[in-house]
C-alpha cells in the first residue's frame, strides 16, 4: 500500500485519539464537578447533535478544498480551541465550574467540543483520501486499516481519560491534548499528498450553495439506484442500535460490578481492532454489499440471543463477536462508496452519510428509556411477562432490559433479511458488479 497513505492514518490516528480523550474525559470532569446527570446528558446531547448535523458542511469542505488543507485546517482549529479553553480555565476560579448552571463553565465545555468536534473532518477527509491513494482491488483492505485505527482510538480514549482526569487533572489534561495536536500539525506538514487539482462538479453554483450541497448531493447518491436505500438501511440499524447504546451499561451493571465491567469493556473493545486487522488482511471479496449484510444478519442474531439469560460469559462473547463485525459493515459501505461515487464528490456523500446515520442514535437515545421504563421493565416484573416467560427467561428489570435486546434483534434481523430481498439490494449489487467489471476491462492491456 501507499507509505503516503500510512503515514496520513497515523497521523489521523493520534489526531483522533487526542480528540476523543478531550471529548471522555470532559464528560467525567464535568459530573464530577458538578454531581449532575442532567449536565452530562445536554453536553451528550450537544456533542452528538453537532457531530450528526456537521457532516454536510465537513463533506462539503472536503470536495471543495485539498485534503490536507482541510485536515490542517481542522488541527489547527482544534489547537485554537484547546488554547482558548485553557486559557479560560485558568483565569476562571475553581468554584465556579462546580455550579452547572455557570455561564462560564458551558463556555468551557464548548470550547473543548469543537475542539474535538471539527476533527471529525478527519474521518470523512480519510475514506477519500483511500481513494486518491490506494489502488481499486486494495481499497477495501485500507478500510479495514481505517476501521483498525478507529477501534485502537475507541480503546485508548475510553481507558486513558478517566486515567488522565483522576492523575493529571482536567489542566494537564488540556495542556496534553495542545501538545499533541502540535505534534500532528508539524507531521502533517511534512506528508505530501499528490492532489493535482479540486475538481468543481457544479463550477456554474454559487460559493455558498458549494459548500453545504445538499441537493446536489442527493442527486449524485440518487444516480446510483440502491444506494440511498443502503444509507437509509444503515441509518435504520444504527436508530436500532441506539437501544444497545442507551442501556447496555444498566444491564451490565446488573451482573457484574462497576469495576469488572469498566475492565470488560476494555477488553471487549479489541473487537473493533480485531475486525479491522482481518479486513485489512483478507479484504471483503468480490461482492462487499452480501459481505455487508451477512455481517448485519449475524449481528442481529447474536443480539437475539446474547441476553436471553442472564450469563455475563454469554453477554461479552456475544458483544465481542459484535464489535469484530462492525468494521466489516463500515468498510463495506465505504468501499462501496468508493466505487460508486466519483471522487469530486465522495466528501459530500460520505458526510451526508456521516450526518444522517449518526442522527439516528441519539434520537433512540432520547426515546427508549421511557419504552424500557413503562413497557418492558413492568411487563417481566409483574406483568404478563412473568406468565408468560419468566419460567425460563427469568424475571425482574434486568429482564425487562434482556428482552427488549431481544425483541430489538429480532426487528433488526427482519429488517435485514427483507431488505436483502428488496429492488434496491439487486439493483445496487447488480451496480457494483457492473462498475468493477468495467474498472478490470479499463486497466487490462
Amino acid at each position: 500500500m501507499n507509505n503516503r497513505f500510512y503515514l496520513l492514518l497515523a497521523n489521523t490516528l493520534v489526531a483522533s485519539l487526542t480528540n476523543s480523550c478531550v471529548w471522555y474525559a470532559l464528560t467525567f470532569w464535568l459530573y464530577l464537578e458538578t454531581k449532575s446527570v442532567v449536565a452530562t446528558s445536554v453536553m451528550a446531547g450537544i456533542y452528538l447533535g453537532t457531530v450528526a448535523f456537521s457532516g454536510f458542511f465537513l463533506g462539503s469542505l472536503v470536495d471543495h478544498y485539498r485534503k490536507k488543507t482541510v485536515m490542517m485546517g481542522s488541527s489547527l482549529c482544534s489547537l485554537g480551541f484547546y488554547l482558548l479553553a485553557l486559557l479560560l480555565y485558568s483565569v476562571t476560579p475553581s468554584s465556579v465550574f462546580s455550579n452547572p448552571a455557570s455561564l462560564s463553565l458551558w463556555v468551557f465545555i464548548l470550547l473543548g467540543l469543537l475542539g474535538a468536534i471539527v476533527g471529525n473532518v478527519r474521518s470523512i477527509a480519510i475514506s477519500t483520501l483511500v481513494t486518491l491513494l490506494i489502488e481499486e482491488g486494495q481499497r477495501d483492505r485500507a478500510n479495514g486499516l481505517v476501521g483498525t485505527a478507529n477501534g485502537v482510538s475507541f480503546l485508548v480514549a475510553s481507558l486513558f481519560s478517566g486515567l488522565a482526569i483522576a492523575f493529571l487533572g482536567v489542566f494537564w489534561m488540556l495542556v496534553l491534548a495542545i501538545a499533541l495536536t502540535g505534534l500532528v500539525v508539524v507531521h502533517l506538514w511534512t506528508v505530501s499528498v499528490p492532489e493535482s487539482e479540486i475538481v468543481v462538479a457544479e463550477p456554474d453554483q454559487s460559493a455558498s450553495t458549494r459548500r453545504i450541497d445538499i441537493r446536489g448531493t442527493l442527486k449524485a447518491i440518487q444516480q446510483i439506484p440502491g444506494l440511498l436505500a443502503l444509507i437509509f438501511f444503515n441509518t435504520l440499524n444504527n436508530f436500532l442500535g441506539g437501544v444497545f447504546m442507551s442501556l447496555m451499561d444498566a444491564y451490565g451493571l446488573s451482573l457484574v460490578s462497576v469495576q469488572v465491567w469498566g475492565m470488560l469493556w476494555g477488553f471487549l473493545s479489541l473487537g473493533f481492532i480485531v475486525g479491522g486487522l482481518v479486513v485489512s488482511r483478507k479484504g471483503l471479496g468480490a461482492k462487499p454489499l452480501k459481505t455487508l449484510f451477512v455481517a448485519n444478519i449475524i449481528m442481529w442474531t447474536i443480539c437475539v440471543f446474547f441476553t436471553i439469560q442472564a450469563s455475563i460469559v454469554l453477554l461479552s462473547v456475544g458483544l465481542f463477536i459484535y464489535m469484530c463485525l462492525i468494521p466489516v459493515v463500515e468498510a463495506a459501505e465505504q468501499t462501496i462508496i468508493q466505487k460508486l461515487i466519483s471522487p469530486e464528490r465522495q466528501g459530500r456523500v460520505f458526510g451526508f452519510a456521516q450526518s444522517v446515520e449518526q442522527a439516528a442514535s441519539p434520537i433512540t437515545a432520547f426515546i427508549i428509556g421511557p419504552i424500557a421504563e413503562l413497557v418492558f421493565i413492568p411487563f417481566m416484573t409483574s406483568g404478563a411477562g412473568v406468565e408468560l416467560l419468566g419460567g425460563w427467561f427469568g424475571t425482574g428489570k434486568d429482564r425487562g432490559l434482556a428482552l427488549l435486546f431481544t425483541v430489538t434483534g429480532l426487528i433488526g434481523l427482519v429488517i435485514t433479511l427483507l431488505a436483502m430481498r428488496s429492488r434496491s439490494y439487486g439493483i445496487l449489487s447488480r451496480k457494483y458488479q457492473q462498475f468493477s467489471t468495467e474498472s478490470a476491462v479499463a486497466e487490462s492491456p
